[in-house]
């Protein structure tokens, strides 16, 4: 597959890909370098509303960057059956369901990346159970969020705001600062937590900026957002080592 030149460096391979999760396999989507060697790698948490064309768009950009991505479904199963809501999905449960995507990575089959040190991107309400990952897993090795909730989770297991102050990874934390859900002084109390992270505030952007479906797409920042994640990426996890193979 050709590349354009604005678009990224790589032709890559991508498509859905069932990922074996607990007993069975959850929906998921895979995108990569279409050329041999290893390549660092972001699992990509979705939002609300669990795998969509969204995720896929952000998994295909990284690739054509030479950077591998993975996301699933965390909602339903291979063939589209729903098994949880947010809201029914525990934080433990969602961590071992996360585990197990990096388990699968870690797999012989996979010969591609280092599972040793993967990146996270939260998506909404997705970024909390990857800052939950980031703070208890030493193999995630980046975080980046893009408009994650940080209160509201009180009668949940893990209140994510208390794990700012000690995540040891790199973070990148993306927000609009016209987001209608979120309180704008969060993110700057999340600045004061992690103070060796960065923490943006897009003017003019609201919540789910990102998402060219949806209604508060900002094309500046969803440009500007993009590329500073495949920066951050790029920064923070293994280099890519690309094997020329003669053809």
């Amino acid at each position: 597959m050709a590349v354009l030149s604005h678009e990224g460096t790589y032709p890559i391979m991508y498509g859905s890909y069932p990922v074996p999760v607990g007993a069975g396999y959850r929906r998921g989507y895979l995108a990569r370098p279409d050329r041999a060697g290893r390549f660092p790698v972001v699992i990509v948490v979705p939002d609300l509303n669990g795998l969509s064309s969204f995720e896929k768009d952000i998994c295909r950009t990284f690739a054509r960057h030479g950077i591998a991505a993975l996301s699933i479904d965390m909602y339903r199963n291979r063939t589209g059956d729903p098994i949880y809501d947010y809201n029914s999905l525990s934080d433990r449960q969602a961590m071992t369901d996360l585990d197990e995507v990096r388990d699968f990575l870690a797999s012989g089959d996979i010969t591609w990346t280092d599972a040793d040190a993967v990146g996270m991107l939260g998506l909404d309400v997705g970024g909390r159970f990857a800052i939950a990952m980031a703070a208890h897993r030493a193999w995630v090795r980046a975080l980046a969020l893009c408009y994650t909730p940080l209160t509201g989770d009180e009668n949940r297991e893990i209140q994510v705001a208390d794990l700012l102050d000690s995540l040891a990874v790199p973070v990148l934390g993306l927000y609009g600062a016209e987001d209608e859900l979120i309180d704008t002084g969060t993110v700057d109390e999340a600045q004061r937590r992690n103070a060796s992270g960065q923490w943006l505030l897009y003017e003019g952007a609201g919540h789910g900026f990102l998402d060219i479906e949806g209604e508060n797409y900002h094309a500046d920042a969803a440009a500007d957002a993009a590329q500073r994640l495949i920066q951050f990426f790029a920064a923070t996890l293994p280099p890519a080592t690309v094997e020329e193979l003669g053809f």
